[in-house]
């Protein structure tokens, strides 16, 4: 059996205190960080998405951070063509990979590859778009269930990129993506998916309460750094709009609607931290089906000897 180099996955709800953690290992191995977040690779987007500062990045390096503008979509499956070739100069170097963020598909994507899945249709999608708009989420929800019971049973009916793809994909192809998946996984049997041995950490408040109340604070400390000013900027611009994946994060959509008029700054708050907590549920569902995962409690002071420690059980550290 051939050597694979060692990666480190450091996965986690929002605000559960990966980055920390992440810092902390950066500074007692060789590793060099990976951003796994859908919303840090665009540029110009720094308090709502909680990005490490200048001064921070200056330190530690993150790669896929800041490699997009806004107005520009990124893809999983673009993802995992970058964080591979990232991996590899990383190897190449000596040194470990150590992957952090809280975009699960992302890590999916890397771990178990992509099906080959049809193109964008902008048309399709606009109609989907619209339709959700107009009947629901929920409405969608369940018109994924009626073809792909599969990808409904994994897709949250608040999730309306992954519904709108998911149905996109069944309209375009004539095929679910639960079938599209199947036939890649027979095509791809026995080969090796994922071309290093890895550690997978989760860490996270024991208490789920608790995890509230972090994103709670966390979302008023953002408003208090001038989060409304960073969307401010991105509203002036002129290019972008509500659609855009960048201005559907989190936090952002919340804001935008604020600006535009459509909610009250108390509403926007309210708002912001209920969806955060609902993009937290959906983090945590991906999780608890994630094999093999090492948890830690976000309130243990003790997190990086325990981390190390299980880096050793599995190889990582030679």
């Amino acid at each position: 059996m051939s050597f694979l180099p060692p990666a480190i996955f450091l996965m986690g709800p929002t605000a559960a205190g990966k980055t920390d953690l992440a810092l902390a290992l950066a500074q007692v191995l060789p590793c060099e960080l990976v951003s796994v977040d859908s919303a840090l690779v665009y540029r110009g987007m720094d308090i709502g998405t909680a990005k490490p500062d200048k001064a921070t990045l200056e330190a530690f390096p993150h790669h896929l951070v800041d490699i997009r503008d806004p107005a520009d979509a990124y893809s999983a499956a673009e993802f995992r063509c970058d964080a591979l070739a990232v991996m590899a100069e990383i190897t190449a170097r000596g040194r470990i990979p150590l992957l952090v963020g809280g975009t699960m598909l992302y890590f999916k994507a890397l771990f178990d590859g992509l099906a080959d899945m049809p193109a964008a249709n902008a048309e399709v999608r606009g109609e989907l778009d619209a339709r959700g708009q107009r009947e629901g989420w929920g409405a969608l929800h369940e018109a994924l269930r009626a073809v792909d019971p599969q990808s409904a049973a994994r897709i949250h009916p608040n999730d309306p990129q992954r519904l709108v793809r998911a149905l996109e994909v069944f309209q375009v192809s004539g095929m679910t993506m639960t079938e599209l998946r199947r036939r890649q996984n027979e095509a791809s049997s026995g080969e090796a998916r994922f071309p290093y041995t890895v550690a997978q950490l989760a860490i996270a408040p024991a208490q789920r309460q608790m995890l509230h109340e972090r994103i709670a604070q966390r979302f008023d400390l953002m408003l208090e750094q001038g989060f409304v000013a960073e969307v401010e900027r991105l509203h002036q611009r002129g290019d972008l709009h509500a659609e855009l994946p960048s201005i559907r994060a989190v936090g952002y959509r919340q804001v935008w609607e604020h600006l535009e008029g459509r909610l009250s700054a108390p509403l926007m708050r309210e708002q912001g931290v209920i969806a955060t907590r609902q993009l937290a549920k959906r983090q945590f569902t991906w999780l608890r089906s994630w094999e093999n995962l090492h948890w830690l409690d976000s309130l243990d002071c003790d997190n990086l000897p325990r981390a190390l420690k299980y880096l050793a059980t599995v190889s990582i550290l030679s």
